[in-house]
């Protein structure tokens, strides 16, 4: 079993602070700074640029790569990192494409993040022609699969609700209709249990500064099913991404497998970052984790529900068909957070009217979960939240 303990004292928590947002940045593990420090100092001060043979830097991406992987259930050599979510979407949906040639739509849906959109929006005017993002409920996306369909893009876990797409049924779906799929796992890695490979996947990608705790803007990840890796051409053809980047041929060859996903240099000292703050997954069970999660969700939608009648649930009832967040609907949600956060519950709001919570058992315990129900109940029942400073919105909701 799982030691919860054990992982939540491997972080640094402000005292008197109940985080609720590690689905939006996950907080510092502890370990970090000394690791980071020693990469600045020990690696970089010390060997100047030999570092990049004798501290390892060049071979972190696929290094780190590998221990992600466990957490999606990848192959050892199929998970990269490098550049950002964004970035990864668009390489991913460009070999998709390139690889059904006679095909021109991408299916997603509605509750996407909007960066995956724009990235798929962008990639079609690129192409012109009758490259087109077609656009449906999540509820709608299976009856919406048919031939016509080059690639399925989707994220798996919704960030406005938390409703959770069937992997596996979709994934059967799109191959049975001769598409591809591209998964957006930013919700999913390090939050729910994830297999890659059982699930028969094309493409992942992800970011690491959620449930994975990188830092903010930490790297992201991309994953290619082995049985397509040699043969997707990268987009963004980068140097790094070349098989022998210090050749400096002037002609681009692709280097073997996820390793050609690679663009630029890679960012070090947010690498070291992320490596040391996966060392608080050693230890750890995704069937435990997943467990715990929903234990510490019913803890505090039971809570809610039987105090805050102006509070609707945005999130699927059945526990089973979200991942690890709930999300509840409020016309003045963005005030409550505000609320929320003044009196040391940390969660975040999405627009129009979405209060989120994320539920990290890695970190927080039942009595956290308790007491954050106890304190967004009291600010509901005397409208703490009514109050000027509350109301004024700040840049980053």
């Amino acid at each position: 079993m799982t030691d919860f303990a054990a992982t939540r004292a491997m972080f640094d928590l402000p005292e008197g602070v109940i985080y609720l947002d590690g689905n939006s940045l996950g907080p510092l593990p502890r370990g970090v700074a000394a690791r980071v420090a020693q990469t600045i100092t020990g690696e970089w001060g010390e060997m100047l640029i030999t570092g990049w043979n004798r501290a390892g830097w060049m071979d972190l991406p696929a290094r780190v790569g590998d221990r992600i992987g466990r957490l999606i259930g990848a192959q050892p050599g199929t998970v990269t990192m490098g550049d950002t979510l964004s970035i990864k979407v668009y390489q991913a949906l460009a070999s998709a494409l390139e690889l059904r040639p006679d095909r021109r739509v991408i299916l997603s849906d509605t509750g996407n993040f909007p960066s995956d959109l724009y990235m798929a929006e962008g990639l079609c005017r690129t192409l012109g022609g009758d490259y087109r993002l077609k656009t449906v409920a999540p509820e709608a996306v299976e009856a919406a699969i048919d031939p016509s369909l080059a690639v399925l893009m989707l994220t798996e876990v919704d960030y406005r609700t938390g409703r959770k797409h069937d992997m596996a049924r979709l994934i059967a779906k799109a191959h049975e209709a001769g598409a591809l799929v591209v998964w957006d796992l930013a919700h999913s890695a390090g939050a729910i249990p994830v297999d890659v490979t059982g699930a028969d996947a094309d493409f992942a990608v992800g970011c690491s500064y959620k449930y994975l705790n990188s830092g903010p803007g930490g790297p992201a990840f991309i994953y290619v099913a082995p049985r397509l890796a040699d043969r997707v051409r990268p987009a963004l053809s980068g140097w790094l991404g070349h098989e022998a980047p210090f050749a400096f041929d002037l002609d681009y060859r692709p280097a073997p497998g996820v390793e050609r996903m690679r663009v630029g240099t890679p960012a070090i000292l947010q690498l070291a970052a992320l490596d040391a703050a996966l060392d608080v997954w050693e230890d750890v069970d995704m069937t435990d984790l997943r467990a715990r999660s929903l234990e510490l969700q019913e803890i505090f939608l039971t809570r809610v529900e039987a105090t805050c009648p102006d509070l609707t649930l945005a999130s699927p009832r059945e526990a089973e068909a979200r991942g690890s967040q709930i999300s509840l609907r409020h016309p003045q949600g963005y005030a409550i957070i505000q609320a929320l956060i003044h009196d040391g519950v940390i969660g975040d709001f999405r627009a129009p009217d979405i209060l989120r919570f994320g539920f990290t058992p890695l970190y927080l315990s039942p009595d956290d979960v308790t007491h954050a129900a106890e304190k967004l109940s009291a600010i509901m029942q005397a409208r703490l939240w009514d109050r000027p400073e509350f109301h004024a919105r700040a840049k980053v909701t």
